[in-house]
């Protein structure tokens, strides 16, 4: 089966006219009019992608990414640019709220199959801050933030699963789940007028099935493929009959397009805010059959490829509907790669990978392209990190951030134009792994906070080491003890940027 017949069988998306967009928006467009013309944006962002699997950031890439390449000689690569972790989830909290992780119930690890949602409903999001100036908001892809299921006796679906028992619970326990009941507590609960996409990691955990809105496509029917048991990181669990894991981003792909259709054709004078988030390079690696062997990494790189044709697929799109002048185009990854094969080096040089504290678990490609603003060709070395969305974004639309929202987020918009003030942007930015620990970073230096494996903590100079092979603290004990003191007061007063009043820790 080919895309096309693919996505045919699916039977939704494919008019303009069948895309379920939030009434609320169009309510809220004819209430009022814009306040002044503002940017289309649009943020794609990778599940997995590291720093060395672009081209344009390593030019021994085994990856070929013409797309992504492109998009950053049109615009600005950023090359000391952060997930907040180095992990999926805390990031996905991070970028949406900004807010660290850490600071809610979530120390550790990412959400299991099932979990609730992570964001309380009445907290700020990119998606709510942008429709106070009358943006469309659209989310399309994997979610994994957590949703509220309906199970037929009344059990509670975020028991069946725990970090520490993933591939232990009988799968069966799922079927107590009533996938014809609505979902709670998603995307559209948050800000964003139309949600299509999955609950978790899309090729491994379960449901498979699409989402739109609150509503299953396809009600699960029966369970994954006996042949996907034991790949790489997948949890076996109730299926849609015509899921198929390797054209997921495909669909994502053609979802998007087919967003900005819509938005086009009923809202043609008013921003769109659009992310599409992609599954690929997540394991288990399955790869569609157009894709197959374009790179010489393997299954992982050809998945990396997946990503810029998906790229491509989109800034082709705006170009064709006449707003690519109009959009500013964000790409990033929510944490560092996993270990490259075939000698590629998916970290670049840095130590590490996704799930760890060194610089390759967290370090991540950010491309910025605003044609007109953003100069062309551009490389900055500005420290930061996707946290920082939310402040930014307030700034460019001119909107003010309350203290109860983006605690830990920083505008970074003068670096986009090349900071000419020169002052750094950032106090200090702290960083999770994939065990809870944290790490804080302020100019050149980097401090690993103590915890079991390193009682003391461990000093890094960024500048000079950025491969984290020399520990410094016992040469720079004061630097250490700075650093160290810093984010025992983040952790403490509940915020990291400079707020009108103090805030009383508000962990939850």
């Amino acid at each position: 089966m080919n895309r096309r017949q693919f996505l045919k069988s699916l039977g939704f998306g494919l008019s303009l006219g069948s895309l379920n967009l939030n009434s609320e928006l169009t309510k809220r467009i004819k209430a009022s009019p814009p306040k002044r013309k503002l940017p289309h944006i649009m943020i794609i962002m990778a599940d997995d992608m590291g720093i060395g699997d672009l081209s344009c950031y390593n030019p021994d890439s085994l990856i070929p990414t013409p797309n992504m390449d492109r998009v950053a000689a049109e615009g600005l690569r950023f090359i000391d640019a952060h997930s907040p972790a180095a992990l999926c989830t805390p990031t996905r909290y991070s970028l949406l709220t900004g807010r660290y992780s850490w600071r809610t119930r979530l120390k550790r690890g990412v959400l299991m199959p099932y979990e609730p949602p992570l964001i309380e409903p009445s907290r700020m999001t990119l998606a709510s801050l942008l429709r106070k100036r009358e943006y469309g908001t659209y989310y399309i892809g994997k979610w994994h933030l957590g949703l509220k299921w309906t199970t037929k006796d009344g059990s509670k679906a975020e028991n069946f699963y725990t970090q520490g028992n993933p591939f232990q619970v009988d799968e069966n326990i799922q079927w107590r789940i009533d996938f014809t009941k609505p979902v709670e507590g998603g995307p559209t609960c948050l800000g964003f007028d139309y949600f299509f996409g999955t609950a978790g990691c899309s090729s491994s955990d379960p449901p498979y099935c699409f989402i739109e809105n609150d509503e299953l496509l396809q009600v699960p029917s029966r369970m994954s493929k006996e042949e996907w048991r034991g790949l790489p990181g997948f949890i076996p669990g109730p299926m849609a009959d015509d899921w198929s894991e390797e054209e997921i981003d495909v669909v994502f792909a053609q979802q998007a397009k087919k967003v900005i259709d819509t938005h086009l054709r009923k809202h043609r004078n008013r921003p769109l805010f659009l992310i599409l988030s992609t599954n690929s390079p997540h394991v288990p690696w399955l790869v569609p059959d157009f894709i197959k062997g374009k790179s010489k990494e393997g299954p992982r790189g050809d998945l990396v490829v997946l990503v810029d044709w998906v790229v491509g697929e989109i800034d082709a799109h705006l170009k064709k509907r006449g707003i690519k002048e109009d959009t500013l185009l964000i790409i990033t990854s929510d944490n560092g790669a996993r270990k490259g094969a075939n000698g590629h080096k998916s970290s670049l040089d840095f130590r590490g990978f996704k799930g760890d504290i060194w610089e390759g678990g967290h370090r991540v490609p950010f491309i910025v392209r605003w044609p007109g603003k953003v100069k062309p060709g551009g490389v900055s070395k500005e420290l930061i990190s996707l946290v920082d969305l939310l402040a930014t974004f307030a700034a460019l639309i001119g909107e003010p951030l309350p203290d109860n929202a983006g605690e830990d987020s920083w505008n970074i918009l003068p670096a986009f134009f090349g900071n000419p003030e020169g002052r750094s942007l950032h106090e200090a930015l702290v960083f999770q792994d994939r065990n809870g620990h944290l790490a804080i970073r302020q100019g050149k230096w980097k401090f690993i906070a103590p915890n079991e494996k390193m009682p003391q903590g461990e000093l890094y100079d960024l500048e000079n080491d950025r491969g984290e092979k020399f520990d410094l603290r016992a040469k720079y004990p004061e630097i250490a003890n700075k650093l160290k003191s810093l984010l025992d007061e983040y952790r403490q007063r509940g915020f990291s940027r400079p707020l009108k009043k103090k805030l009383i820790n508000s962990d939850e």
